[in-house]
């Protein structure tokens, strides 16, 4: 919840003069969704797509304040993230909501961005394969192998996010590593191996090659450094 109107639309641009359709690296952005249909206008043309920070997964009705797949899809948008950390922690997110959202924007040929991670109070009781282990196995219930083809994971430490701490490459790969095996579990090596893994946490231009580095690293979702142009690009340009 960062930015206004304006502010969010000169960072838009700023964001499109710096990275460009020649990078091997695929970027999004997910504005609050009051701002969506104007960052959207803005990215025409760009190479850079538009994501939602969360969706309901009734496709309409009595729910107010809530946003649809169809309205996402309605002002432009690629990709939604479900089940951050603190859609979990504040606004009562679980593994079967997150669940049944992911069903409904995969339905609706959105790409959800599903996100599990573990608090630091988990980690330091040595419950972190056992939070992700379950958060993963939760969200993606009842998904087929070519359901979980469309989707992407993110794993974001609670305790790294928005803390200036971070994973390690080693602590995070190890995390990715055990995702990978569970996916591979649930629907088999190649669907594995092709569902991109992000970590988010603390990601910032000074530590990003390092992580993006690791075998089971896909991408990064980025939180407080998206809000700096230079800062963001030079993340994308360590990825690329």
């Amino acid at each position: 919840m960062n930015l206004l109107r304006e502010s969010g639309l000169v960072l838009t641009r700023g964001l499109m003069e710096r990275i460009h359709a020649s990078s091997n690296v695929e970027v999004a952005v997910c504005p609050p969704s009051i701002y969506l249909r104007d960052v959207g206008e803005a990215l025409k043309g760009s190479s850079i797509a538009l994501g939602a920070q969360n969706m309901y997964h009734e496709k309409e009705g009595a729910f107010t304040g809530e946003v649809s797949s169809s309205m996402l899809l309605d002002v432009g948008c690629k990709y939604v993230i479900l089940g951050h950390s603190e859609r979990r922690q504040f606004f009562g997110d679980t593994d079967s909501t997150v669940n049944a959202k992911t069903v409904a924007a995969i339905a609706a040929q959105l790409t959800p961005i599903v996100c599990v991670g573990e608090t630091l109070a988990q980690r330091e009781n040595g419950q972190t394969d056992s939070v992700i282990t379950q958060q993963t196995r939760g969200s993606l219930a009842g998904l087929t192998a070519q359901q979980a083809s469309k989707l992407v994971i993110a794993y974001e430490p609670v305790w790294a996010i928005g803390t200036g701490k971070n994973a390690t490459p080693e602590q995070a790969e190890q995390v990715h590593a055990l995702i990978r095996g569970l996916l591979q579990e649930l629907f088999g090596k190649s669907v594995a191996d092709s569902i991109r893994i992000q970590y988010g946490g603390s990601v910032k231009p000074e530590n990003a090659a390092e992580l993006l580095r690791q075998p089971n690293i896909d991408g990064a979702l980025v939180g407080g450094a998206s809000l700096k142009a230079d800062g963001f690009a030079a993340i994308v340009a360590a990825a690329n």
